[in-house]
């Protein structure tokens, strides 16, 4: 697929992001059913569907160059959301390595990387960086390893430690999050960061996800959607924040619902990392207006149903029990058996 970038859109402040026809035609809708549990719904990362977001391991799409300029001034305000304990040092490298080989092969009118031995180029187009460096020397580089390469990548990533048969979050950069810290989740493990959500560890979701995680195999892959709600397009909504964007959930009426509710979807990657044997855990999020959403009259209607019988406590832990409502009686009228019920 070839990549065209729109003009800068803002992720806050005047919020001028919006989706192409292009962009909504190729948006992960999370739901293939009329209805909605926690699962293990992993499944191999193989490359299919070209033009998708499924084509390549790292998706680049028309708002790449506004996401890196909102990453950077994530950054300038808040330098803690990336974070590299010392022992993950060789995982970064680890996946520097990875993004540029895939992301020159993948997209090689944007990336290059030449390798001479450890004398490495990296050539981005779309930003004007031309960078030669030492590959295992963070010297040779403006920012550390981790923070010099998803500066330059849409979404957030979190290197999780393997040992003691548990994996545990002790590097990333995590800019967009959905109402999680990595601040906070730093040196936790996969079941302690995960302690707040609703229900899935009654269901041994968990237990089961962190066993299949534990043995992903090099260039062996995964990925799943993971979704939920916010109000306006903006891809900060971290507890740091929240004093930002708490109160925009009691600002929904049914006169600006379509315009202010975004469906937020995550498409999560892990992968092995082959020097450290640290999983890179990849979230790349995908925000769409309800009212570009309902252009496609099949995600309206199972939209419609999904909310409107979501768990309780579900809908509370995603934070959408304020505005839940108005949400599912302003998408009834895309539902033809909505009066039905």
């Amino acid at each position: 697929m070839s990549v065209t970038f729109k003009a800068l859109e803002s992720y806050q402040g005047d919020f001028s992001f919006h989706n192409s026809p292009e962009a909504i035609a190729r948006f992960p809708f999370p739901f293939p059913e009329d209805s909605y549990m926690y699962s293990v719904n992993i499944e191999p990362a193989t490359p299919r569907d070209p033009g998708s977001v499924f084509e390549h391991w790292f998706d680049i799409d028309e708002h790449y160059r506004s996401e890196v300029v909102e990453r950077a001034r994530v950054l300038e305000m808040d330098p803690r959301r990336c974070l590299v304990m010392p022992h993950m040092q060789q995982a970064a490298w680890d996946t520097l390595e990875m993004l540029m080989t895939h992301l020159a092969a993948d997209y090689p009118e944007w990336f290059r990387l030449t390798r001479n031995g450890d004398r490495w180029i990296w050539e981005n187009h779309a930003l004007d960086i031309c960078q030669h460096f030492t590959f295992g020397d963070s010297d040779t580089l403006p920012y550390e390893p981790l923070e010099y390469i998803t500066r330059q990548i849409q979404g957030d990533v979190a290197l999780l430690d393997q040992r003691d048969n548990d994996l545990f979050m002790d590097a990333g950069m995590v800019t967009c999050p959905a109402d999680w810290s990595l601040a906070f989740d730093a040196g936790m493990s996969f079941k302690q960061w995960h302690a707040p959500v609703p229900m899935a560890h009654q269901l041994g979701v968990f237990d089961r996800a962190l066993k299949y995680l534990l043995n992903i195999q090099v260039d062996s892959p995964v990925r799943r959607l993971n979704w939920t709600m916010t109000i306006n397009p903006r891809l900060d909504s971290s507890p740091e924040t929240f004093h930002e964007w708490g109160h925009e959930r009691g600002l929904v009426t049914p006169e600006n619902v379509a315009r202010l509710v975004h469906l937020r979807v995550e498409l999560q990657f892990m992968a092995r990392l082959p020097r450290s044997n640290a999983l890179f855990f990849g979230i790349r999020t995908y925000l769409i207006s309800l009212e570009e959403l309902v252009t496609n009259p099949v995600w309206a209607c199972r939209l419609h149903r999904v909310l409107r019988d979501l768990p309780e406590a579900i809908a509370d832990y995603k934070g959408l029990t304020l505005y839940r409502q108005t949400v599912v009686d302003w998408l009834s009228q895309f539902d033809p058996d909505a009066n039905n019920r």
